[in-house]
């Protein structure tokens, strides 16, 4: 009876927590760098300013996945945790604020800043753990987590090829240190744990749209640059509906119902992982939908039509990559969508940049109301019993 009593409250606190307002209040500094590595990669539409975007946003992704855990473990409105956060966040915006010069004048600002951003979270971490299992976990992940923010700290010292390479081991460190262990020892709670990562993909379309009034700025609004927004939003919306429709609600079911290191590998491989190709797809996006509204009436060059193209393309992948980890089976649909994509890319860069915007609209609609027609007892069933 007392285990019976146990499993429920533990099942009633899972079913009960939820994100607070100060998890929110930090995800904003997680903005402003999205927006940062947006203005990045729009600054330089090369091959290799898309490398550099694509590199800072991996290592500012693994930073709020960190902290996504953290705050998932412990109660970040207690006493001297609430302190920590706000350091945090500080810490972060300064990242935030040296991403445009990221390997440029600002590397060794924001190397520093990015340290202290992931040794206060193992610090936070370690203190405020009431588990020997999840301080045993936190001081397995120690090692990566510092190690790899101090060799981006490293790069500093270099420039070109060199200094990307170096930021590619780091994060090839960082990466690999939640593998070690094999999820023992950590806690997930579901519900709070989806409800975050689904937040950050909203938060990540509001790039995508945020994206649009910054590419109008200064530009006169007419008939195309309007429909161009429009069309923008249609996309976005679709990126939205593909997501919360039924991929989020299956993928929150599955982890409820692992348990132990079962659900943690869960939370590692479909969230940690497999969220960064998401959120990576949707900033490709907007960088596409800004260069588009800049030059509206005249073709794409090629790095800027394979962000718009090809991130829509990167953001469906992940999908099927999430399926197959939590349902092990391919969504076929989805892969068509993402081989659709990639054909786009010469019609955007040889048509007007509307016409591939329009395009990609039309083929994001076309995927959303066949899998709403094809599916929709299979979606009716899934959505009630979630």
């Amino acid at each position: 009876m007392a285990v019976s009593t146990r499993d429920e409250l533990e099942h009633h606190v899972e079913a009960e927590q939820r994100v607070t307002p100060l998890e929110l209040f930090f995800d904003l500094v997680f903005v402003f760098g999205l927006t940062q590595v947006t203005s990045l990669m729009s600054a330089d539409p090369t091959w290799p300013g898309l490398a550099r975007g694509m590199l800072v946003l991996a290592a500012l992704w693994w930073a709020w996945a960190a902290y996504a855990w953290l705050t998932n473990t412990i109660d970040p409105d207690e006493g001297a945790a609430r302190l920590a956060v706000f350091g945090a966040m500080a810490a972060m915006l300064i990242v935030g604020l040296a991403t445009p010069g990221a390997f440029g004048d600002d590397a060794l600002l924001f190397g520093g800043a990015y340290l202290a951003v992931r040794v206060l979270h193992i610090v936070l971490y370690a203190l405020a753990a009431d588990d020997e299992d999840i301080r045993g976990a936190v001081m397995r992940l120690a090692p990566t987590s510092i190690v790899a923010p101090g060799l981006i700290l490293g790069a500093a010292a270099l420039d070109g090829t060199a200094q990307g390479a170096l930021w590619l081991v780091a994060l090839a460190v960082d990466y690999a240190g939640p593998l070690f262990g094999g999820g023992r020892g950590w806690r997930v709670f579901p519900a709070h744990f989806a409800e975050r990562h689904g937040l950050i993909v909203i938060i990540a379309l509001g790039e995508s749209i945020v994206a649009i009034g910054i590419g109008a700025a200064g530009i006169e609004l007419g008939g195309r640059v309007v429909l161009a927004a429009i069309l923008g939003v249609v996309v976005s919306a679709a990126l939205w509906w593909s997501y919360f429709d039924v991929v989020a609600i299956v993928a929150e079911r599955k982890m409820t119902e692992a348990k132990g290191v079962a659900r943690s590998r869960i939370a590692r491989d479909s969230y940690s992982y497999l969220h960064l190709p998401m959120v990576a797809g949707i900033i490709l996006l907007a960088l596409g939908v800004k260069k588009t509204i800049e030059h509206v009436d005249e073709p794409l060059e090629l790095v800027p039509a394979f962000a718009l193209c090809g991130g829509v393309a990167l953001y469906y992948l992940a999908h099927i990559a999430f399926r197959l980890r939590n349902v092990h089976s391919v969504n076929w649909q989805r892969l068509v969508a993402v081989l659709g994509c990639l054909a786009l890319i010469p019609v955007a860069t040889n048509a007007r940049a509307i016409v591939g915007l329009a395009a990609i609209a039309g083929l994001c609609a076309i995927l959303i109301a066949y899998e709403a027609i094809r599916f929709r007892e299979a979606r009716a069933r899934v959505r009630t019993s979630g």
